[in-house]
């Protein structure tokens, strides 16, 4: 993989931050988007801008085709069996609220168990938080072993035939925990539970098949995989997402409407109620069609070198503590304190060298407290990083370490 021709389709990463070049090593939060994004976004605008189903007119057949051809990209790269199984909204937070809210309150009962994780995103607990608490159903945890993954031992042991739902991360975007999903799936089945999977940080970085997962559903966000922001995916299996009511309801997402009743369209446009994100869809196509031309096993070679290469220079720096697995368990995601310095404190160190990181708690409070930690920072690498932004941030952690030298 030729980074340095990657590297050229980001123009934002030829810049300088506080008189230093920019090394950009917070993708997990958002990654950066190349040329052909941006130009597919500019070009809906500038050429093609209408609202989509609803015109006749040229600009609204044109803005209806790239719509619905980004859901029929996103199905080919997640190999979903059908385009209606591809909901477009805001991203995963959206997507998981909508499992929750309609399949959640409808599937769960009073005494039923709802199987999460202690590495879990906000956005993947507390929509299950909101449903226990309205159906009086019960939240249980599969326990983490020390270096942050999971046994399926654990597993086994946890889910019972009182599960109705098991819902977890792909990826943590803490500990970089790839969780074995297709062997929780077959668990969950096998007790008549769902299982909905957080892949807010699995899309951008690794092959789903989401068929070989056999995942019943599965969310994830655009901004992460180099496409816009506002733009989200939710997969679901079609015979669950029949069943499931809209929770947002208005303009386009009706059959038919009088004054006392209405009735929904078929699959997936039920659940996209409102003008939908055309030209976020527009630039996730775009993203997608980037990240297929780069390769995805490409991508996944390059991202375990360079987590290889960071844990082997981070480690061998005095007072650096790395949080989970080892590195061929692990996605892109390095994180980390150095003694007792506030992740704030280390973050803006680098910051005035020119090198973002994330300081904080990652909008996973209990897996800081599963931690023994208030908050950490977190360095996580895309295709367009290389081994020599691995060395400036050991370089700037060093001079972190030494700025901060009485608190070790």
């Amino acid at each position: 993989m030729d980074v340095k021709s990657i590297r050229e389709q980001f123009p934002i990463l030829d810049q300088e931050v506080n008189g230093h070049p920019l090394v950009y090593l917070d993708s997990t939060a958002t990654a950066q988007k190349p040329i052909s994004v941006i130009e597919a976004v500019n070009k809906y605008y500038r050429e093609d801008n209408s609202n989509v189903h609803r015109g006749v007119h040229t600009l609204g057949t044109r803005a209806t085709d790239q719509y619905e051809g980004a859901r029929e990209k996103v199905r080919r790269f997640i190999n979903a069996n059908s385009s209606a199984e591809i909901i477009f909204n805001r991203g995963t937070t959206s997507a998981l609220n909508i499992v929750a809210q309609s399949y959640g309150r409808a599937n769960v009962s009073e005494g039923d168990e709802i199987v999460l994780t202690e590495m879990e995103h906000h956005s993947n607990l507390i929509p299950w938080q909101q449903v226990a608490k309205a159906t009086g159903a019960k939240l249980k945890f599969i326990p983490l072993q020390q270096d942050g993954t999971i046994r399926i031992d654990d597993v086994r042991a946890t889910v019972t035939e009182q599960t109705k739902i098991v819902a977890i991360a792909h990826v943590s975007n803490v500990l970089g925990t790839v969780n074995p999903i297709k062997e929780i799936a077959k668990i969950a089945h096998e007790h008549g539970a769902v299982i909905v999977v957080d892949g807010a940080q699995g899309a951008p970085h690794l092959k789903v098949d989401v068929q070989d997962l056999n995942c019943d559903f599965y969310a994830f966000s655009g901004h992460k995989m180099c496409a816009p922001t506002g733009i989200g995916v939710l997969y679901g299996k079609r015979e669950l997402l029949e069943e499931m009511e809209p929770v947002e309801f208005g303009g386009e997402m009706i059959d038919f409407v009088d004054l006392y009743d209405s009735t929904w369209k078929e699959l997936p446009w039920k659940f996209e109620g409102g003008t939908p994100i055309i030209a976020g869809a527009i630039g996730l196509g775009a993203a997608i069609d980037f990240l297929n031309d780069v390769g995805l096993d490409n991508i996944a070679k390059h991202e375990e070198k360079l987590v290889a290469y960071t844990l082997e220079t981070l480690n061998n720096l005095d007072g650096v503590t790395i949080y989970g697995p080892d590195s061929e368990d692990r996605a892109a995601v390095i994180t980390f304190n150095i003694g007792d310095v506030h992740p704030h404190d280390t973050a803006t160190v680098l910051d005035a060298q020119g090198i973002a990181v994330r300081a904080g708690h990652h909008c996973a409070q209990p897996l800081m407290k599963w931690l023994n930690v208030t908050a950490t920072a977190r360095a996580s690498f895309y295709l367009y990083n290389t081994v020599e932004e691995v060395d400036a941030l050991a370089q700037g952690l060093t001079k972190a370490r030494e700025y901060f030298g009485n608190v070790f």
